[in-house]
């Protein structure tokens, strides 16, 4: 018998959160940076403090939204719940296609990072970049897809990394580089930078701040999400602001602003052009040829460092679009294959090998462009600008909506208007986006042509898919499964739900069923995974190469599964001669309060009801026993054990 697994448990505190969200949003800096100088020059510092000061506003609403809706998809959830899926279908459909943009941009920065640290000039710029780039992620999709790949303590250790290179470069570049004097050198602000390249620049900072729909997403990993949430968004991102601006002026200070008849309004810093690929490596390296000893490994420590930030960037962002695909998935917004967790391998693997082909594509066409990472920026401006004033219009409208949906945390300032109290914070947050947004219609050529044929191919996508499953393309879509509570429940209530698992064909469906009763009673689900030995070998005989370990690997999906909806699972695998032998007995070693089991369509099929062993557990089982059958459209899968 293989050893008891431990539940999962609300993993996430307050540190850890603050921590996680500083990495995943601070380590933006590190591909932005070079973008924004290079229309905002010696104006950075104050463009990404303004834009930093949006970005908390902002922050307030999606706390809100978070904590009063822990679950994934992040705005779009938001958005869906108070408008229309059509409309959560545009909001994330816009995130999803940032996320694949903040794949692309991280892995463009990665051979530029690596090649300027340590030399290798062969692989910084085209088409050199690209060609690795693309490598990287194609690894990186293989990984998740073959193999399960923990998040959590990687993003904890490397935003450690993340805040540590950052605070370096911060007190070295103020005590050997920093005068007043340098600061403004060679700045005529509205003329040198001009008001239209401020605009620019302002939209793009907004690359600067990416990562807040992924911190959302983790509401239901917190301890707390009430308070834990909104405490660490802001810590986080409040250190966030801090040290971009530090950097920010620390870089300015190192490749001021000069004369060059060839960038926009004529004036120009080496942060946005010969350190584009690495903006960081290029104010360590001005930093170290100020230090008498130790500048060559500031620069290999700082290019390695954020060569390897970049990457688990990138994964955090491949396991975002996942997270934000399965929600979109679960209301019919995309194909149901988005919302399947496959065999061996990571939960949304679909979302995955989507991202592993469409951010590519991206990086050849930005190649295509001319324009590069900035054409990726424009990309990534035009879609999150979107999400971030549906989000806030969403708080504000269920405020009205819902006034008495709970909300551990509500957006300060609010204003009584008809008997709702309407958050001023959000209405003016929406209404800044907003004007971002407009203004990067006219400022962002390729993005204003690429954003909309992104709309266009989704509605055509959402379509397809709320006919394929037999919805209305203007109606709300639940999950399918009932409402499980029964009008006169048990004494007692249901406390422990009881799950033979097997994640494939009708197992998912029983999987999905369990957690919603879970939900709606309270109670925790036990997960079982039964090994079947036959009786001709004995009992602890070693079974097909390979068998357990997916048996784990099947429990381990479940429990994630499960700790996205906030519930608790305790599992175990065991062997057994009788699949409906061990289930009664689980059952009743554990005091079950109901079982919940599977049947496919192939009993049916034999004009059986249910299985042999499905029959067994419903005459035999010391409690209740809820069977689920698979949709009528689906012939596959066994079973769930």
């Amino acid at each position: 018998m293989a050893p008891r697994l431990t539940a999962p448990e609300r993993r996430l505190r307050a540190r850890s959160l603050a921590l996680v969200a500083y990495g995943e949003i601070g380590s933006s800096l590190i591909f932005a940076l070079g973008i924004v100088a290079i229309y905002a020059v010696g104006a950075t510092p104050w463009v990404l403090l303004a834009v930093g000061a949006l970005v908390l506003v902002v922050t307030l609403s999606y706390a809100e939204g978070s904590t009063a809706m822990p679950e994934p998809g992040g705005a779009a959830t938001f958005v869906r719940r108070a408008f229309s899926d059509p409309a959560g279908f545009v909001t994330g459909w816009m995130l999803f296609l940032d996320y694949l943009v903040v794949i692309a941009l991280t892995a463009l920065f990665v051979p530029g990072y690596l090649g300027t640290a340590l030399g290798w000039d062969a692989i910084v710029g085209g088409p050199w970049d690209a060609v690795v780039g693309i490598g990287v992620i194609a690894a990186l999709a293989v990984a998740r897809v073959s193999r399960r790949v923990r998040l959590y303590a990687i993003a904890v250790v490397v935003s450690g990394v993340a805040i540590v290179v950052q605070v370096v470069i911060a007190v070295l570049g103020f005590a050997v580089l920093f005068t007043p004097d340098a600061l403004g050198q060679g700045m005529d602000l509205g003329g040198s930078p001009s008001w239209r390249s401020i605009a620019l620049a302002t939209t793009l900072a907004t690359l600067a701040y990416t990562g807040l729909e992924t911190i959302v997403n983790f509401a239901a990993e917190v301890r707390e999400p009430g308070r834990t949430m909104p405490r660490s968004l802001f810590v986080g991102i409040g250190a966030v602001v801090v040290l971009n601006v530090a950097v920010a002026v620390v870089g300015v200070v190192a490749y001021p602003t000069r004369p060059d008849a060839d960038a926009p309004d004529g004036v120009a810093t080496d942060l946005g052009g010969a350190w584009l690929e690495a903006p960081l490596v290029g104010v360590a390296r001005a930093i170290g040829d100020e230090l008498a000893v130790g500048g060559d490994a500031l620069v290999w420590v700082v290019g390695v460092a954020n060569a390897l930030i970049l990457v688990t960037v990138m994964a955090t962002a491949m396991a975002g679009g996942e997270r934000l695909a399965y929600s979109m998935a679960r209301y019919g917004m995309l194909p149901h294959a988005f919302a399947r967790p496959e065999r061996g391998a990571s939960p949304r693997p679909a979302a995955t090998l989507a991202a592993a082909v469409i951010a590519p594509a991206l990086i050849v066409l930005a190649d295509a462009s001319g324009d590069g990472a900035r054409f990726l920026a424009g990309v990534y401006s035009f879609g999150v600008l979107i999400a971030m004033t549906a989000a806030q219009a969403a708080v504000v409208r269920l405020r009205v909506t819902e006034p008495g949906l709970e909300r551990p945390f509500r957006v300060p300032g609010g204003v009584r208007v008809g008997g709702a109290a309407i958050p001023v914070p959000a209405v003016a947050g929406a209404v800044l986006t907003f004007a971002l947004w407009i203004g990067s219609l006219f400022t962002h050529g390729g993005a204003a042509v690429a954003g909309p044929l992104w709309l266009v191919a989704g509605a055509a996508l959402y379509a397809a898919s709320r006919r394929r499953a037999g919805r209305a393309l203007l109606g709300r879509a639940t999950p399918a499964v009932p409402d499980l509570v029964p009008e006169e429940p048990r004494a007692g209530g249901v406390r422990t739900v009881l799950v033979p698992l097997k994640l494939d064909g009708v197992g998912e469906e029983v999987l999905a069923t369990a957690i919603r009763l879970a939900e709606e009673a309270g109670a925790r689900v036990r997960v079982l995974h039964v090994l079947q030995v036959p009786l001709a070998r004995p009992l602890d005989a070693p079974l097909e190469p390979g068998e357990e370990e997916r048996a784990r690997v099947e429990v381990a999906d479940a429990r994630e599964i499960a700790a996205e909806h906030g519930i608790e699972v305790d599992a175990r695998v065991v062997r057994a001669r009788s699949l409906s032998a061990a289930i009664l007995e689980e059952a009743a070693a554990t005091g079950a309060d109901l079982v919940v089991l599977g049947s496919s369509g192939r009993w049916r099929r034999q004009s059986r009801l249910v299985s042999p062993t499905v029959e067994e557990v419903l005459r035999r089982a010391p409690c209740e026993v809820m069977v689920v059958t698979h949709p009528g459209d689906v012939t596959g899968g066994g079973d769930a054990q």
